[in-house]
């Protein structure tokens, strides 16, 4: 008989987590959906008793986004990026997703894109008490950064904004942004550290702006988000070249550092995202050929843009070969998530291809000798003899982005733990054995058999909620009515809006 792997569930994206993750693309989606409309006809949703409606595979919509993780194995999400701080009435519109996503269970990040319109943005030492009030009004389990001061220095016209630059009008730096988060979540004991989007991300050298951020965390965790799309260097006669090795060395001696890669896939997708600065610069090579830039309540921003990862392109196949290096160079699993940052890299159904990738040398070099014959010669990926072990796949996607989390019930099989299992035949074909498994339970209940749906449930939801300031509550409220323009209720999340009813499970916080 064959053998099989039994595997304890807890995925986080990210996207998001991000990965962590597979990153629920939920709430980017709205926009990218209406954007990428023919991506439903293309990849429609087969017809069933459970998962017959809907489709897409870049923008998937939120039913069939439920019926795909949960195909795969995966029945809890962390999705970690949001247009904008997630204040006024989007923050309800993208929490009511959810209960149209069948069997996952959902983590949510509250993303900071400005940081400089907070009601604290001119103080010498911006007060850690409006995040408790921020995150349990949105009901969320963690806090994202996005280009810290970046967004708010394109809607001055600027097009850049580097670690240590002053940012416009508000004379904040970058530095300055997330030194003071990362203080606050640690002293509010948030499990999971800033999740950081950082600067520069796309541009040929800002290998150099990550470096100086890993060692600008003053000995704070940090969680660095699609590292891939981080870790370019300027080598070569078309000055774009791999800083993965730099970026894994400084990681592995780093173990307050966590990162998900962000791996490219190749094909179609759309990339969203908060930093409206990033998407305008790339926006002149959308395939096909167009896009939504927006602002978000004059405090945020979003860009979506369609995009065509291409094997035969120098600089696509070089994305592709630093992400696969930053996996295998970078040493401890516990501190590398699986994600393709959906949809950005490449949409979450291929994770299976990208697990047969990091366990199969030969497949991983066959696929080496197809891409850009000049990429080839820009990566080291040919002299990595590293495979991943089933061990290893099972902490890179679920025990360690739960750990990362604080999710206790999760991502392990002992005492305590929901009974959220994965049960995957022994294949060969680790892509075959990974898009398939023989049995998924959600509580108990068996969901999916031999890789097709077979009941739906509902998920939870999770979020920590530290003590808050009624005073800073009040303060938020007055700052709303000023200064946005629609009241502080239209953006707060009632326990009882959750899950029709159900209301979140609360993360426990760190000491």
């Amino acid at each position: 008989m064959a053998s099989k792997w039994l595997m304890p569930q807890a995925q986080s994206c990210s996207p998001a987590a991000s990965t962590c993750t597979a990153t629920s693309p939920a709430a980017r989606s709205i926009l990218g959906r209406l954007l990428m409309n023919e991506d439903r006809a293309l990849f429609p949703e087969p017809f069933g008793d459970f998962c017959g409606c809907g489709g897409g595979r870049a923008a998937p919509t939120t039913h069939a986004t439920g019926c795909r993780y949960s195909q795969m194995g995966y029945t809890a999400v962390f999705d970690r990026r949001w247009w904008g701080p997630m204040p006024a009435m989007r923050t309800w519109r993208w929490r009511t997703s959810p209960t149209s996503t069948p069997v996952v269970s959902w983590c949510w990040g509250t993303t900071i894109s400005c940081c400089a319109s907070s009601p604290r943005a001119r103080a010498s030492r911006p007060s850690t008490t409006m995040w408790p009030a921020m995150l349990k009004a949105t009901q969320c389990c963690a806090i994202k950064i996005v280009n810290p001061g970046g967004i708010n220095a394109f809607k001055f016209n600027g097009r850049a904004l580097d670690l240590d630059e002053t940012g416009p009008f508000y004379g904040l730096t970058p530095r300055r942004v997330l030194n003071t988060l990362q203080r606050a979540v640690s002293e509010l004991g948030v499990p999971h550290p800033i999740h950081l989007h950082g600067c520069n991300l796309g541009v040929p050298g800002n290998v150099k702006t990550t470096l100086a951020t890993i060692g600008a965390t003053e000995g704070f965790p940090l969680h660095l988000t699609h590292i891939q799309f981080h870790s370019y260097g300027t080598e070569g006669d078309r000055h774009f070249s791999s800083g993965s090795a730099e970026i894994a060395e400084a990681v592995n001696a780093n173990p307050h550092i966590s990162v998900d890669v962000g791996q490219i896939m190749f094909g179609q997708t759309v990339t969203a995202s908060a930093d409206l600065m990033s998407q305008y610069r790339n926006h002149n090579i959308a395939d096909p050929k167009k896009w939504i830039g927006m602002d978000i309540e004059m405090d945020a921003a979003c860009g979506v843009v369609p995009f065509n990862y291409r094997d035969t392109s120098f600089v696509n196949a070089l994305q592709w070969a630093i992400g696969l290096e930053l996996f295998l160079l970078i040493e401890d699993p516990w501190r590398v998530y699986l994600t393709t940052d959906h949809p950005n890299g490449g949409p979450f159904t291929s994770y299976p291809h990208l697990i047969r990738l990091l366990m199969d040398k030969p497949f991983r070099d066959d696929h080496l000798s197809r891409i850009h014959k000049a990429a080839r010669a820009h990566t080291r990926l040919a002299e990595i003899s590293r495979e991943y072990t089933l061990e290893e796949i099972a902490v890179v996607t679920r025990a360690a982005p739960a750990r990362t989390l604080g999710l206790k019930d999760r991502g392990h099989l002992g005492p305590g733990a929901r009974a959220d299992v994965v049960l995957y035949e022994e294949q060969a074909d680790r892509e075959a054995m990974f898009a398939a498994p023989r049995l998924v339970m959600k509580d108990g209940e068996v969901v999916v058999v031999n890789g097709e749906v077979v009941a739906l449930t509902q998920g939870r939801t999770y979020a920590v909620h530290p003590p808050s300031d009624p005073l800073m509550d009040k303060r938020l409220e007055r700052w709303f009515d000023e200064a946005v323009g629609l009241k502080a209720s239209h953006y707060k999340i009632a326990d009882g809006e959750i899950r029709d009813g159900q209301g979140p499970e609360i993360v426990e916080l760190t000491p």
